[in-house]
């Protein structure tokens, strides 16, 4: 009886000891298990893609590409240098209600100063391209308080010497007093790409080798090589300037220099002045043009300024008849000598008292 009794409390050991074995190998198992794997993630299919950025169209043998018709007009009436009500405040920070109350007001003063009983059509405002759409305050970006340098001692002195030339000159004694603008010659560089009352269509056009800009206004045409080579002899100067173009990634970069002194930028010296152009395509439908001017001649150092072109296929250049049916020189000279003659009559009148 007693080896029975013995042989059941064995058994009932090692069935304890087994259970004990087990319940340790699977605890052990258990925390050497790795976590289960988090269920995927739900994703909306209303949920909208990122957009894609814009990147900049190329040619046909890998340059970027500028070529199309554009228009400045947006930017007529905005001031070249930095207003001083805006003393402190940089040309970012005004924009919205501000920035567009700005450009109202300089509409509405760009259509006053036309006013008068000889005013323009109402269809010349071309109203659908208003200068509200402007986007900047002021276009001198280079210094940062968007003011031109002083000019120098000499540039004083030839201004000077300028003035003291014309002295005993009216404004109208002959066709020669009046501006090379007046008398459709050119309106030069910078000036053929600066905004006016209309007329503000180009279109820039590109070879491998050449780039050219058509101007809607004077009819002027710019063609600028892009072989690398350098400029023409300092004996050869013109209205516009001799450039030279290279590209910089995805930047046309222009240098003009050569010009003559009667359409040189702001009075600047003709033989020394160079300008540098940038046109940088920076959206589906905007270029932007910044100009650096230097000149030690005239400044103490260089600026610049910038602003946009807006391309527009429905703004193509248009024919520029200057000279076909103007009448506009031969009544500026014709005003002149009305004038002279009243003034000789009342001269007269007041002697013969």
């Amino acid at each position: 009886m007693s080896r029975r009794i013995l042989k059941v409390a064995s058994l009932l050991m090692v069935m304890t000891l087994a259970a004990l074995i087990a319940r340790h190998t699977a605890l052990g198992q258990a925390a050497k298990a790795p976590a289960p794997a988090p269920p995927p993630a739900k994703t909306s299919a209303s949920a909208p893609a990122s957009p894609k950025p814009w990147v900049a169209p190329k040619t046909a043998w890998g340059d970027p590409d500028l070529q199309g018709w554009f228009s400045n007009l947006s930017e007529n009436g905005t001031p070249l240098e930095r207003p001083d009500q805006f003393a402190g405040r940089k040309l970012e920070d005004i924009k919205g209600e501000e920035l567009l109350a700005i450009k109202a007001a300089a509409q509405q003063r760009t259509v006053e100063s036309f006013a008068g009983p000889l005013h323009a059509p109402e269809d010349w405002w071309q109203k659908d391209l208003n200068m509200v759409k402007g986007t900047q305050a002021w276009l001198v970006v280079d210094p940062p308080d968007g003011k031109i340098p002083p000019i120098t001692a000499e540039a004083r002195a030839r201004t000077a010497a300028r003035n003291e030339a014309r002295r005993g000159h009216g404004p109208a004694d002959s066709w020669e007093d009046r501006s090379l603008y007046d008398r459709c010659i050119t309106r030069g560089l910078p000036g053929s790409m600066m905004p006016v009352i209309y007329g503000n269509s180009y279109q820039i056009l590109q070879t491998k080798t050449y780039v050219a800009i058509r101007y809607e206004m004077i009819h002027e045409t710019r063609i600028i090589p892009l072989d690398g080579g350098p400029h023409a002899s300092p004996k050869v100067r013109t209205y516009m300037g001799d450039p030279r173009g290279h590209w910089d990634g995805d930047t046309l970069v222009v240098e003009t220099t050569n010009f003559r002194d009667e359409e040189a930028f702001r009075n600047a010296d003709g033989a020394t002045l160079k300008l540098t152009e940038r046109f940088t395509r920076v959206g589906p439908k905007t270029v932007k043009w910044a100009v650096t001017v230097e000149d030690p001649h005239t400044w103490t150092k260089p600026w610049t300024f910038a602003m946009p072109l807006t391309m527009d296929d429905t703004q193509p250049v248009l024919e520029y008849a200057c000279h076909e049916g103007n009448l506009g020189l031969r009544d500026i000279l014709l005003g002149a000598r009305a004038e002279e003659k009243k003034a000789a009559e009342a001269a007269a009148a007041k002697t013969s008292k």
